[in-house]
């Protein structure tokens, strides 16, 4: 998929003037990528678009107009896109209490290994992670997976932690989205 490049980053006053317009194009560009398995597991697909728009918010955010701190966001963003045949994706972990959280994050060490996409071939695709984001005693809220589909078409989003089982089916527009970010 393609990666976000320098020239594409409008600088701050340009983007201030554009912000609405795109943000508002955007939006609808993750409204098909954001998919949950609820109550608690949303995964926002990345592709090209979502991540300019990152970069550009971040930019915007912290004032950012310097060449190395605007390569550094986009060096670090451009991880999340997969490469062809791949989906990068954000997993947020959303359980509003704190004493609830808490004692899920701890109990759930084991969930990125519990979750897998199920594809239009019956394959089980299990996500990439980076281990990091697993501590001894609990896991994190976010976590940058990828999931090496090759050609296959995503159906199903699946958990199958034994404290929390649950799935979910993509519509036809979130499969139409993600098999065009995994030929991009």
């Amino acid at each position: 998929m393609k990666k976000v490049v320098k020239s594409e980053i409008l600088d701050l006053a340009s983007y201030d003037k554009a912000r609405d317009s795109f943000r508002t194009q955007i939006m609808k560009v993750k409204d098909a990528r954001r998919i949950q398995i609820k109550p608690y597991l949303t995964f926002l697909f990345e592709n090209h678009d979502t991540i300019l728009y990152q970069i550009q918010e971040m930019a915007r955010a912290e004032q950012m107009s310097g060449e190395r701190e605007i390569g550094h966001e986009i060096e670090t963003y451009n991880e999340l896109i997969g490469e062809r045949g791949e989906l990068g994706c954000t997993l947020m972990i959303e359980i509003e209490s704190a004493e609830e959280r808490a004692k899920k994050l701890a109990g759930w060490l084991d969930l990125l290994s519990h979750i897998h996409i199920l594809t239009d071939k019956g394959t089980k695709v299990s996500p990439q992670f980076d281990p990091r984001q697993v501590g001894e005693t609990r896991i994190s809220s976010v976590h940058y997976l990828k999931f090496k589909l090759g050609d296959q078409i995503p159906l199903k989003l699946v958990c199958t932690h034994p404290s929390f089982q649950a799935e979910t089916t993509l519509t036809p527009m979130q499969t139409a989205a993600l098999c065009q970010d995994l030929i991009a």
